[in-house]
């Protein structure tokens, strides 16, 4: 069996047991001094003993617990296989914590717990009339295996296809169960009330339960029960959900498919994504995966025929998109942070109580602070960044190490009282607006109320629930945010959304930047003019704002006209001219170690041995490099690229590799860790 809390052991632990235990059962076993949770697995044959060794006894069975199915299994396997993890590892990501810590009678004792009468009623929307194009789209998903692709505009009713789908199957099999991944936290409350409207007055109240990290570890373990006893129909949840044990899975829904977000950065760096479209086709269940903007590597499959793809061009209601407005900040004053002709918009949006939204994925006041006597930043003693000033705190914080102190009063290096802060962050954009709008009024009489949601000022508890109402009732007339609020809200007062400074992105080394960009902005853009009644009543336009100083660049003029499609063109062959996902297929090496020497090094002895392999034909190894934040925390990080013409040749090879790279690491002890990152998501 593998010991998930010990994952550096590669191979499995043989143990002994007075009955032959089903492969999947959770246990206790005894390891070094202490016991701990392991999973009963198959072994693929069993090794004779060396002369002397005695196994020593399972410690307890937790056999309250139904044993975890073999899909789960076969999902887990996979993983570990694929990402070049031990199983181990991946269990360990997969069970929630809590269960580790249980002895069989606590776990029996919460599976026992006396719970509340599951009380079933008519479903309260069923009534919910669908547009032609959702009917469409539900009877293409009813009739056709899949996977498929829903592409659908912002505001074109995807959740209501996802809700449909959903209940179809769950009507179909009183044991059917669904999957619903999210990118981000921020986004489960909403989605999740409007899927617990729906099926909760017919299942009852345990029949949708949530998987992310924001729950505590008691929460978690509930609802990963209820998930695994079949009590759960529906699991709603980030990146961790697709790992949950389902074992009545008939449909999964992977929601802004295209975010970042469901790759894991540590750890198992799994991708929820792929995963979920391997567990679907080994399961047998349905896998809708939706965007707006998808990503180029879904949109390519649809081309090459593995994925259907069906369109929903149109917004519910007849709502318009909105307008896109550039704004060329090359004919603005130097200083300019808002320009006349936005700040105008926006003060006639609170005039006739409408909401706007500023976005500018950047918090803190301000990225740096530089002295122009000496040249003195704000950099950070322990990584290769600067600390972001946050005003309200009067501190500056690394983002990366959260290492943080006080602001200094002068200069540390001159002793000049004249600090500037350079750049914007989205505390400085509130505290200009609240300046350039104090004489605005609402409907009401009442001064223009200024918001702010990001990073910082959500992160207590209730705190985003908390804004997100207020936004939703009118309190805020312009909400200034991150990312986080780009996506997925459904806020039918809004009817513009300002992009303040997005440029940056275009000069990113990474070749998905151009993508990513393109995917918030026009995510944002959505979040305007979805009430097509509000916007109707208003007698007004939604519309998007962008300031840029590149208004010709073919992303803006893409985006100006709502043109996924030919940017998406665009892109593909610009990756295929140069070689890039997903015409060739990738894997990173990373090691990380105290100086940049010793992280190469340990990198240049693994390529060397990689070229002695007979699985290295058509495989490319790139030289070791820095990574583009090289230091963290003062640890030095170097990684390397590896490139093949296909995914089974690379597989082959990191697998070959694989036993090579440990026995390097071996004799490169100033190596702090390393780790294979495939299919990576930012280089």
């Amino acid at each position: 069996m593998h010991t998930p809390l010990h994952s550096q052991v590669g191979s499995l632990l043989s143990y002994t047991h007075d009955q032959p235990l089903p492969a999947g059962t959770v246990v206790r076993v005894p390891l070094g001094q202490r016991e701990l949770m392991g999973v009963a697995w198959a072994a693929p044959h069993a090794a004779a003993l060396p002369p002397g060794v005695v196994l020593r006894p399972v410690a307890e069975v937790l056999d309250a617990l139904p044993p975890l199915d073999a899909a789960w299994q076969r999902l887990v396997a996979f993983a570990a296989r694929y990402y070049q993890r031990s199983v181990g590892e991946i269990v360990h990501t997969a069970l929630p914590p809590a269960l580790r810590k249980l002895t069989g009678e606590q776990l029996n004792r919460r599976l026992h717990a006396k719970k509340k009468p599951q009380v079933a009623t008519q479903d309260a929307e069923n009534s919910v009339a669908l547009t032609a194009e959702q009917v469409s789209v539900c009877q293409q998903i009813a009739q056709h295996p899949g996977p498929f692709l829903l592409y659908g505009s912002t505001g074109s009713g995807k959740t209501e296809v996802y809700l449909h789908s959903v209940a179809q199957a769950l009507q179909a099999d009183p044991q059917a169960q669904a999957l619903v991944l999210v990118p981000e936290i921020n986004l489960t409350p909403q989605l999740l009330a409007r899927f617990e409207r729906r099926f909760v007055p017919r299942f009852g109240p345990q029949a949708v339960v949530s998987l992310h990290s924001g729950l505590t570890e008691a929460q978690r373990l509930k609802h990963w029960l209820a998930a695994h006893t079949g009590q759960a129909r529906i699991v709603l949840g980030t990146r961790m959900a697709v790992l949950a044990s389902l074992p009545g899975l008939k449909v999964v829904v992977v929601d802004e498919e295209h975010d970042p977000s469901f790759k894991q950065e540590e750890g198992a760096r799994y991708s929820a994504r792929d995963l979920a479209l391997w567990r679907g086709r080994d399961a047998g269940a349905k896998v809708i995966l939706g965007s707006a903007t998808p990503s180029l590597e879904s949109w390519y499959a649809c081309q090459q025929g593995r994925y259907q793809r069906l369109d929903m061009p149109s917004r519910v209601a007849a709502a318009a998109l909105p307008a896109v407005h550039l704004v060329n900040l090359r004919q603005q004053p130097k200083s300019t942070v808002f320009a006349p002709a936005l700040l105008q918009a926006i003060t006639e949006r609170i005039q006739r109580g409408e909401q706007s939204l500023v976005l500018l994925n950047r918090r803190g006041f301000a990225p740096v602070l530089w002295c122009g006597n000496c040249g003195w930043k704000s950099d950070c003693p322990h990584c290769s960044a600067h600390q972001v000033f946050h005003k309200g705190e009067r501190r500056l914080r690394c983002h990366h190490c959260s290492a943080s102190q006080a602001v200094p009063r002068c200069c540390p290096q001159c002793g000049n009282p004249d600090i500037l802060a350079l750049g914007h962050g989205t505390e400085q954009l509130q505290e200009a607006l609240a300046q350039q709008l104090r004489n605005v009024l609402r409907p009401d009489g009442q001064p223009a109320r200024i918001a702010r949601m990001d990073a910082d000022t959500t992160q207590g508890a209730g705190q985003l629930q908390e804004q997100l109402a207020q936004i939703h009732d009118g309190s805020v007339d312009v909400l200034v945010g991150t990312q986080m609020v780009a996506k997925g809200h459904d806020f039918r007062r809004m009817t513009l959304v300002a992009a303040v400074a997005p440029d940056a992105a275009l000069m990113s080394s990474d070749f998905r930047a151009p993508e990513r960009l393109f995917a918030l902005l026009m995510q944002a853009a959505g979040r305007a003019g979805r009430d097509a009644a509000f916007m109707r009543q208003q007698g007004s336009q939604a519309q998007m704002w962008i300031q840029t100083h590149q208004p010709e660049h073919a992303l803006y003029q893409a985006l100006q006209h709502h043109d996924y499609p030919g940017f998406a063109r665009q892109q593909l062959q610009e990756r295929q001219q140069a070689g890039m996902p997903p015409f060739v297929f990738q894997a990173l090496v990373r090691s990380d170690a105290k100086t940049q020497d010793d992280a190469q090094k340990f990198l240049h002895a693994a390529a060397q041995q990689a070229r002695q392999l007979p699985a290295l034909a058509g495989v490319f190894i790139y030289p070791p490099i820095p990574l583009a934040m090289q230091r963290v925390a003062n640890v030095e990080r170097a990684q390397m690229l590896i490139e093949a013409p296909s995914r089974s040749a690379l597989q082959k090879f990191l697998h070959a590799w694989q036993p090579l790279l440990h026995q390097v690491r071996q004799q490169h002890r100033a190596v702090v860790r390393w780790l294979i990152d495939v299919d990576p998501q930012n280089l």
